[in-house]
């Protein structure tokens, strides 16, 4: 059987095939990034482009989660397609509770400069009084929303029974990132000069 990447492998030698594969496996399946000193193919600039280009056969994307850390996502066409289509639609509540995580955990903490980096990684959990308060959901339909979420790793509960963004945000590509954050900051400050920038910058009222 033959793989839809195997003639960009074909001109690597054996060991290099091997690395190529090695690092796809752990940029795809794993769940948190992988360092690139445990990965020729991510650690050689030549490799790494193979590497990317075997995902992106695919639809995937390579990501830099971290300085010298890599993960896998969906490349930017294929997410504007899967869109498009409403492939991967949050149930309404379920929404609701990660809009609330992400702007508590992320928007405003970054906004009052907690969060220097561009990162998703954030040590201001959300808690569930503040859920219950700004989704306004019953107790049983927060905890199957926060379930949920949970099972897709879009969060994740925290040592003090809080809530932060989960791995899933490290698989975001710059532009998915860059189009999140916009959406955080007119979901939290719809009035704000920034969000009034942003809405200029995409040609809104």
């Amino acid at each position: 059987m033959t793989h839809p990447a195997d003639d960009l492998l074909a001109g690597l030698s054996e060991r290099q095939r091997d690395e190529v594969v090695a690092a796809w496996a752990a940029v795809e399946y794993g769940r948190e990034p992988v360092e690139e000193i445990g990965f020729a193919a991510l650690r050689d600039p030549a490799l790494r482009e193979t590497l990317r280009d075997v995902l992106r056969r695919t639809g995937r994307d390579l990501v830099r989660a971290a300085p010298r850390q890599w993960t896998s996502g969906f490349a930017d066409e294929a997410r504007e397609e899967l869109v498009s289509r409403g492939w991967g639609a949050l149930p309404e509540y379920d929404r609701a509770v990660l809009t609330t995580i992400l702007v508590h955990s992320v928007a405003i903490p970054r906004s009052e400069g907690h969060l220097t980096d561009d990162s998703w990684a954030s040590a201001v959990p959300t808690t569930v009084a503040e859920l219950r308060s700004h989704t306004q959901l019953a107790r049983g339909k927060l905890s199957e929303a926060l379930q949920r979420l949970r099972t897709a790793d879009l969060i994740r509960q925290t040592r003090s029974a809080g809530y932060v963004p989960g791995a899933q945000f490290h698989r975001l590509t710059p532009a998915a990132r860059k189009l999140l954050q916009e959406e955080l900051v007119l979901a939290a400050g719809p009035g704000s000069p920034l969000a009034a920038a942003i809405r200029a910058g995409r040609g809104e009222q």
